[in-house]
């Protein structure tokens, strides 16, 4: 499911994984560190990651108040408008699928979300 969203989305603005950074910084700035290890890759490939997101104005770096070595990000107006879009794009898509789907399989999905929320819920 998730690679044929990628597939399908793929020439979209933003890319799913970027989408998923852009996600990650909703709540408020995070560190680069903690960004890696969230999303499982490491240091050098979340920076990779964040200078497109920069160069595109979706994110800026700064540095932690505590500590000036840490490098933090946090998510631009800019940013946050193309993760709704983004967001807004997928949940159209999969809306248009399950609409698409027979009554007796959407009746079947509808009775397995609550199992699901907590596959994914700690």
């Amino acid at each position: 499911m998730v690679l044929t969203l990628r597939r399908i989305t793929a020439d979209q603005e933003i890319t799913s994984q970027q989408t998923s950074v852009l996600g990650s910084l909703e709540d408020g700035p995070r560190r680069m560190t903690d960004l890696a290890a969230e999303h499982g890759v490491r240091l050098p490939t979340m920076t990779a990651q964040v200078n497109r997101l920069e160069r595109d104005g979706r994110v800026v770096r700064g540095r932690d108040a505590a500590d000036a070595r840490v490098v933090t990000v946090e998510l631009t107006p800019h940013g946050r408008d193309g993760l709704r879009a983004a967001r807004e794009r997928r949940v159209a898509l999969l809306a248009e699928r399950v609409a698409a789907l027979p009554a007796a399989d959407r009746d079947a999905l509808a009775a397995a979300l609550p199992a699901l929320g907590r596959l994914f819920t700690p």
